[in-house]
């Protein structure tokens, strides 16, 4: 984990559509967050900013006190779950969780203790070993 800081971040798309204006937050290491808010406020936005899918009109985003603002995605540390999720259907849960720590050249045993860790803390340890088609809801 890390603590992650946000220093007035905006974001206007070329439209002029100011999707987020001069946020602030600080999130430390090990602290749990959830954005709540309609539909359009902006918290999706947010979260790509963070993962660096999304550039920054202005602010800075710094992770355990380095600043990643320009930073590329891959070299930022942070995986998303998107809401329509796109899993590959042939690879089980496991081998999903795992897909992005492989490409990254990260050791097998490595690979399987953060599989592990992550599903335990989201409760996906009995699904682990079935493909999307057997899951539901």
């Amino acid at each position: 984990m890390a603590t992650i800081e946000l220093d007035s971040i905006t974001k206007v798309f070329a439209n002029d559509v100011v999707a987020v204006d001069d946020v602030s937050l600080r999130i430390e290491d090990g602290e749990f967050m959830v954005l709540v808010g309609p539909s359009g406020c902006g918290k999706s936005t947010i979260l790509r900013i963070l993962a660096g899918l999304e550039e920054v009109t202005a602010g800075e985003l710094s992770i355990d006190g380095v600043q990643v603002t320009d930073l590329p995605p891959k070299d930022r540390d942070i995986a998303m779950v998107f809401q329509n999720y796109a899993l590959y259907p042939h690879m089980t849960v496991a081998q999903n969780l795992a897909f992005g720590l492989k490409l990254r050249k990260m050791p097998r045993p490595e690979r399987d203790r953060r599989v592990m860790d992550v599903a335990r803390i989201l409760g996906l340890d009995p699904l682990l070993e079935r493909k999307p088609a057997a899951l539901s809801g």
